[in-house]
């Protein structure tokens, strides 16, 4: 999983917050990404931190908790989510 977090920091983002916010669309489109890759880059565009009227930290953790992913980091105003592994049972 560490591999697969560094190739993200490396890429583009694949999906961008704008001044639309955090919207069903873009959670239902961070979802989908993760069941595709598993790791995610994420974008937060200046208008989205005037929308939201919080800091990108906040965004950034408020996603990975509607989503269910991991926060792997934040650098700037761009954040990589992580899918995590179900536990075995």
């Amino acid at each position: 999983m560490f591999e697969m977090v560094k190739e993200a920091w490396h890429g583009r983002a694949v999906v961008h917050i704008g001044k639309k916010g955090i919207t069903e669309e873009v959670i239902e489109e961070i979802k989908r990404q993760l069941e595709e890759r598993k790791v995610v880059k994420v974008r937060i565009l200046r208008s989205c931190l005037e929308v939201e009227n919080r800091d990108r930290r906040e965004i950034a953790r408020r996603i990975a908790e509607l989503t269910g992913a991991k926060l792997a980091g934040i650098r700037g105003h761009v954040f990589v989510l992580y899918k995590a592994r179900r536990s075995r049972q």
